[in-house]
């Protein structure tokens, strides 16, 4: 089977609150918003103003020999250096200093003071900086669960995933390119947890992934001062272009009571979706008492059942345009 034609996303102009939440959030699918004002930020923050600002505060950084980072395999390190040290390897095409190799590449996202129990949160971790940055409003202030400080290396790749939250993704400083997935392809992705097992998505090995053909690319390439809206559930992979800085801005946009409170990083499912995974694990433990014609009769059957209660699109239908 042929890949399939990969989908521009949308890019929105002269977008304020009120057309953000009547055009473009209603539609729940990517939209690219070029021209929001995110304050003096776009012009401000350099290299060498960014260490100025941010100091020496040490931060924990990913560090790999590939600029490809694989989060199931983990081939990267976890290394702590001062902030204005790691931008100014970040920055870098060759280290004269490193931990690995002198073309390692370079990750930071940032956390919450307690790591295990507040979110991120730019006006705390990094105030100086905050100052420069303007949260767009588009969302109510009681919503708002977390901002967080992107900074990495040109070349670097991330891994697909998805989160449970809407964010906001603000491409402050170089251009990145992001590829997306909609939930309904998650089928097609290879899941092990909330990320794809698909690492090269650009030439994936179809011998290992054959259904990767199956899932419908949506692409884009942010400019700096673009803001990309990623619905909650929309898979993402993102590849820097250039050295690059951004700031994610989550929100919850499910009741407060939906999500799990103990989760700082905004990237459990939601507990209604985890009770009814584990009634999933329990409901196949009973099956298991029966022959192998048996569950293969039932499974199907509670396949079925689950598919005309929850499916948005009927499943033999691939166009879910």
């Amino acid at each position: 089977m042929e890949r399939r034609e990969k989908v521009e996303v949308p890019i929105f102009t002269e977008v304020d609150r009120d057309s953000f939440v009547r055009d473009i959030y209603p539609e729940r699918r990517p939209a690219v918003l070029r021209g929001v004002h995110l304050g003096p930020c776009v012009e401000k923050w350099t290299v060498e103003y960014l260490g100025q600002r941010g100091g020496d505060k040490e931060v924990k950084v990913h560090v790999s020999t590939v600029p490809q980072m694989d989060f199931l395999r983990k081939n990267f390190v976890y290394r702590t250096l001062p902030f204005n040290e790691f931008v100014k390897r970040a920055s870098e095409e060759k280290h004269s200093n490193f931990f690995l190799c002198e073309d390692e590449s370079y990750y930071l996202r940032s956390l919450g003071e307690d790591v295990r129990k507040e979110p991120a949160d730019l006006s705390k971790q990094f105030p100086d900086l905050a100052e420069d940055f303007q949260i767009p409003h588009f969302f109510e202030p009681d919503q708002f669960f977390s901002s967080v400080f992107r900074i990495s290396s040109c070349g670097l790749q991330l891994w697909t995933h998805y989160d449970v939250m809407d964010n906001l993704l603000a491409q402050v400083t170089g251009r990145k390119r992001v590829v997306l997935f909609s939930p309904q392809d998650a089928l097609h992705l290879y899941l092990s947890g909330d990320k794809s097992e698909v690492l090269d998505i650009d030439s994936p090995d179809l011998k290992e992934f054959p259904e990767f053909v199956k899932a419908q690319r949506y692409e884009c390439v942010l400019e700096p001062g673009d803001l990309l809206f990623i619905p909650a559930l929309w898979f993402h992979n993102t590849l820097a272009l250039q050295f690059g800085v951004g700031v994610n801005v989550f929100w919850r946009h499910l009741p407060a009571q939906s999500y799990d409170k103990k989760d700082p990083y905004g990237n459990k499912d939601p507990l209604a979706a985890a009770r009814a995974l584990q009634a999933l694990e329990r409901a196949l433990h009973t099956l298991d008492e029966l022959p192998a014609d048996y569950r293969d009769f039932y499974g199907r059957r509670m396949i079925q059942r689950i598919q005309k209660r929850t499916y948005l699109f009927n499943p033999s239908d691939t166009s879910t345009e």
